[in-house]
């Protein structure tokens, strides 16, 4: 588990560059008063600098676990996104109104309904992040428009957040938000979200991995689509809809282009001048082996979430090349003890172990 010292470092650390780039940013014409529900983890930060960057009046609403990492710039409400924890909503009561709601950090159906109802009237656009993981994978569809079905909670009384239940939560949380809003709505969902700071380590893992050369396990599959968007792209469009008061839902999955896995792979592989030899495993030898390869599901089919209506609303998805030198350049510059204990990365023995039934069987 992350520690709130190593939490503030990987986040300070990321930041640091990301601030770089943000000297150049112009003042918005209009400035907004934007509340921030959650704005501490990966997101957040990256919304919030860029939102001050512009001009813009910034309050954050969350559990205070990481107060002060923004100074006097912004403004902290402390309370609970469940209202029977603690104070919960209370620092929200009251008549106090914002251009903006951009929601974070809602996860529970519960928790999204209540924070709607007690905002909805003292906001001009409620902007929610859900996810790509809301659709109905089990229709047997390959290509996911922002109005295809939507999974469907088979209890409704579940408020537990796991790898199972993540997506049909989000999308109820997705029903209220649209219910309850109309077009004062505007949903993004985004697919993997990578770069620097991206404390799951799920990008950063293929990154290091291919560029530390020699036999590499590549994942399962490699003629899968493979999507991703870097958070320097998504925060500040985020931030941007919110300017335009932008409406509507957008799947924010990058590139622009179609790429596969094997694509990935190979795009790595340019990044370093040493020799590298893939092995493409299949699902059962993966399986067999119990080896987790980040955002790399060993059954997964070809799901392309379509991406034409985000790049249509302004977003820019950069290259892999930028996305991927930045992440390993702020990789290498971790403390020695975070590079040593990634998150969930295959362990070398494993890999070793599969690549050689791998060639066993050439």
């Amino acid at each position: 588990m992350t520690t709130r010292r190593e939490f503030i470092g990987i986040t300070a650390g990321a930041m640091a560059l990301y601030a770089a780039g943000l000297r150049a940013v112009e003042g918005a014409d209009k400035p907004l008063k934007i509340l921030f529900l959650g704005g501490t983890g990966f997101l957040g930060p990256h919304q919030i600098r860029y939102a001050l960057a512009r001009g813009h009046e910034v309050t954050m609403f969350n559990r205070g676990s990481n107060t002060g990492m923004y100074g006097d710039q912004v403004e902290e409400l402390m309370g609970n996104r469940d209202a029977n924890i603690d104070s919960g909503l209370s620092a929200l009561h009251g008549e106090r109104q914002w251009d903006v709601v951009i929601d974070n950090s809602g996860y529970v159906p519960r928790h999204v309904k209540d924070s709607v109802e007690l905002l909805k009237d003292r906001c001009q656009r409620y902007l929610y992040v859900s996810t790509v993981a809301v659709y109905d994978f089990g229709i047997g569809a390959e290509v996911f428009p922002e109005d295809a079905k939507l999974a469907d909670l088979e209890d409704p009384t579940v408020e537990e957040v796991n790898g199972e239940t993540y997506g049909p939560l989000k999308a109820v949380c997705d029903r209220i938000v649209q219910e309850a809003l109309g077009e004062k709505a505007t949903i993004v969902r985004p697919t993997y979200v990578v770069g620097p700071g991206d404390h799951t380590d799920r990008f950063t893992y293929w990154v290091d991995r291919v560029n530390r050369g020699g036999e590499v396990l590549a994942p399962t599959r490699p003629g899968v689509t493979a999507q991703w968007v870097d958070a320097r792209d998504l925060c500040p469009w985020i931030v941007t809809l919110a300017e335009n008061d932008t409406a509507g839902v957008y799947n924010a999955a990058g590139p622009a282009a179609p790429f596969t896995r094997e694509g990935l792979m190979w795009g790595l592989r340019a990044m370093t001048d040493k020799p590298v030899t893939f092995y493409w495993p299949t699902e059962d030898l993966v399986e067999e082996y119990e080896i987790n390869q980040p955002m790399m599901s060993a059954r997964e089919g070809s799901l392309f979430f379509d991406n034409a209506a985000s790049m249509a609303a302004g977003l820019h998805y950069r290259s892999l090349a930028e996305t991927a030198a930045d992440t390993l350049s702020w990789w290498h510059e971790q403390p020695e003890e975070r590079r040593a204990n990634p998150r969930r990365w295959p362990s070398s023995e494993k890999e070793n172990e599969v690549i050689a039934r791998i060639r066993q069987s050439i």
